[in-house]
């Protein structure tokens, strides 16, 4: 007589005794059949068995937690490889990477928000440029060491401090910082254009300077800016803070299209500020320059 006590398929049946359909898991996790799949595809929430003929899946009750977990996440439209990330860390360390992303999601909406107002007012023709001193200033050929780079407007304010502070350090192997730091755009930068942007740290050792840009060549260039004339207004940190830049380079704009003047270059922001962290909102720290002809 046939022994069947160890039949694999009866095995097979008890492990699911304790396991939920899909469509009961979905239910008690508030979570489409069809999020539970996608899910699964993206190995956030992988199920706790798979028929290997019809491609049926069961979950554990234990997994419900888990599911809602999820579900709230996808509920403050975290991205879902940021949704992997906190699944898979546990207690504190999950908790910081929500309130990292929380605080990112407040910087852009209030980023957002300026925006709208600044568009809001200039499209209702209620908008009123602050009143800006337009200069001219003559600038003296010079040895540039850069990085440039393809960026949108979210990575600049990351992405410019950084550079400088690299370009800084090179500069002291090539004759030290002989003039004042800037980005220069040669095309917008903006959420959906790239630029590219390029920081730029004057040198004083040109020979010494070629010879750290040969070394460096991945990531580091140089270039002589010829000697030209820039159109520029001098704003403070608070002006800075994009949108309100904006009416600056507008203001600049604006100015060389009265006097028939031509850009002759890309726009550019000069940081003389050295002390950037110390300035107040009020300090004047930057100068929004186009070189003119």
């Amino acid at each position: 007589m046939e022994d069947l006590t160890n039949d694999p398929a009866e095995d097979h049946a008890d492990d699911r005794a304790e396991l939920l359909t899909i469509g009961e898991f979905a239910a008690r996790s508030r979570l489409s059949p069809k999020a539970l799949r996608l899910y699964d595809h993206l190995g956030l929430l992988a199920p706790a068995q798979v028929d290997a003929v019809t491609g049926y899946r069961w979950y554990r009750p234990g997994q419900v937690e888990r599911a809602r977990l999820v579900a709230l996440l996808r509920q403050l439209d975290m991205p879902l490889a940021r949704i992997a990330e906190v699944v898979a860390l546990t207690g504190p360390r999950a908790a910081d990477v929500v309130a990292e992303y929380w605080a990112e999601r407040e910087e852009r909406h209030a980023t957002q928000g300026a925006v709208a107002t600044y568009l809001r007012d200039r499209l209702s023709g209620r908008r009123r440029s602050p009143m800006y001193e337009i200069r001219t200033v003559d600038v003296a050929e010079q040895a540039v060491l850069t990085e440039r780079r393809h960026l949108l407007a979210a990575e600049l304010p990351r992405w410019i401090p950084a550079a400088l502070d690299r370009l800084v350090g090179a500069a002291e192997q090539c004759g030290g910082v002989a003039g004042v730091p800037f980005v220069a755009y040669h095309a917008e930068v903006s959420l959906d254009s790239d630029g590219p942007a390029e920081t730029c740290v004057p040198v004083g050792d040109v020979r010494a300077a070629e010879a750290y840009a040969a070394e460096n060549h991945r990531t580091t260039g140089l270039r002589i800016e010829p000697a030209q004339r820039l159109a520029y207004v001098r704003i403070t940190k608070a002006q800075v803070a994009h949108p309100q830049i904006l009416s600056a380079f507008e203001a600049v704009e604006e100015w060389i299209a009265e006097r028939g003047l031509t850009i002759a270059g890309p726009c550019r922001e000069i940081y003389f500020e050295a002390d950037w962290d110390g300035a107040g909102p009020s300090d004047e720290v930057c100068d929004v320059a186009f070189p003119v002809r």
